[in-house]
């Protein structure tokens, strides 16, 4: 498990008391100096000798991995810190196992990587994808994504620091605050599914839909910390049981039309929902289906499909994720074989109901 840091002090103490000689910060070009990250971890570091290097592109791509990668094996530090949304997260966890490749590309592919890593420290500026708990890594490889994975890919040590999402715009907070949703649902519904993942997703469920509303109208040191402490829950879900349908669909949206990683999960989530509930017949084990979904049910306050499907519309609208595909410039008629071939079929596999490419079709009317 990756270890919590409570406090700045807590952090100050740990970069003071380690042999920690050198030190790699991880950020986003413009989050750094909006968040505020500049400032406070200027002065945490400088007693060390640091070197920062800021990513620039909007996705996880092989081509910044590389350069990073590039920059530790010069640098050579100690310790990675990671600040930033899941992307800059991503981009630290790979160059953390996979330091001095000779074929990059390759060991992306292949999710080979050393155990004798960097450690890293995660700090997320987004409350949404829970990564700094998690034991994988995306990236995008010729517009198609690729995961590593493994028990060293996770993060080392974690901070949530709430002063750190305040800067952050609506648009980007509600596309955070989707996937973390959807993770916990998607975890729940998940064929790894096991009782510890469940306690998980629904204590994420219980402080996300308990706080968004608030987090949305009013964003305050408080309820940003619950929202950052309900995607972590989600992260550590998902960790175990990973993710389902949603996500599987959700890349080829993005690599596609630009649709931000949590916007393009929205645009299926209801779908599947319905999808599976439907099909429910077809699970291995419809009886335990059945009980995840009365778990929904309760933590939405709804009674049955038809109002858990009006209540995540709702909380879309609310959100402000637009649904149609015209205004998203979505055409999945002319554009079917591409979608397809971007789909995750390892993300799909985890599906409860196993969904074939004609069922896709029939659910979002591409035939």
């Amino acid at each position: 498990m990756s270890k919590e840091f409570k406090s700045d002090e807590d952090i100050k103490k740990f970069i003071s008391e380690k042999p920690l000689k050198k030190i790699l910060l991880l950020s986003g070009e413009n989050s750094f100096n909006k968040t505020g990250a500049k400032k406070i971890f200027k002065e945490y570091l400088k007693k060390n000798e640091f070197k920062i290097f800021l990513k620039k592109k909007k996705l996880p791509e092989i081509d910044e991995l590389e350069k990073i990668i590039e920059t530790v094996g010069n640098f050579r530090p100690d310790l990675i810190i990671a600040i930033g949304g899941g992307c800059v997260m991503d981009l630290a966890k790979i160059s953390s196992v996979i330091t001095n490749s000779k074929n990059i590309k390759e060991d992306v592919i292949n999710s080979n990587f050393i155990e004798n890593k960097i450690k890293v420290l995660a700090i997320p500026t987004t409350a949404g994808s829970g990564a700094e708990v998690t034991s994988n890594a995306v990236i995008y490889l010729n517009k198609i994504k690729y995961s590593v994975e493994g028990p060293s890919v996770r993060p080392d040590y974690f901070f949530l620091k709430p002063e750190l999402i305040l800067s952050s715009n609506f648009y980007l907070d509600a596309t955070a605050c989707f996937d973390a949703i959807s993770q916990s649902v998607e975890s729940l519904f998940s064929i790894n599914s096991n009782d510890e993942s469940i306690m998980f997703a629904k204590k994420g469920l219980e402080i996300l839909f308990g706080n968004f509303k608030d987090y949305f109208k009013n964003k305050s040191i408080q309820n940003s910390y619950k929202m950052l402490i309900g995607a972590n829950f989600s992260g550590k879900a998902i960790n175990i049981s990973k993710t389902i349908a949603p996500h599987a669909l959700s890349y080829p949206f993005t690599t596609l039309y630009g649709i931000p990683h949590g916007h393009a999960v929205s645009l299926t989530f209801n779908e599947i929902l319905n999808f599976n509930f439907l099909n429910m017949n077809r699970s291995k084990n419809p009886t335990d289906l059945k009980l995840k979904y009365e778990i929904l049910f309760n933590l939405t306050k709804t009674n049955n499909i038809e109002g858990l499907n009006s209540y995540f519309i709702k909380l879309k609208q609310d959100l402000g994720l637009e649904q149609d595909h015209k205004k998203l410039n979505i055409n999945l008629i002319s554009d079917k074989e591409k979608f397809f071939s971007g789909i995750n079929s390892q993300r799909l596999k985890n599906n409860p109901i196993e969904i074939a490419k004609d069922d896709l079709e029939k659910i979002f009317k591409i035939q």
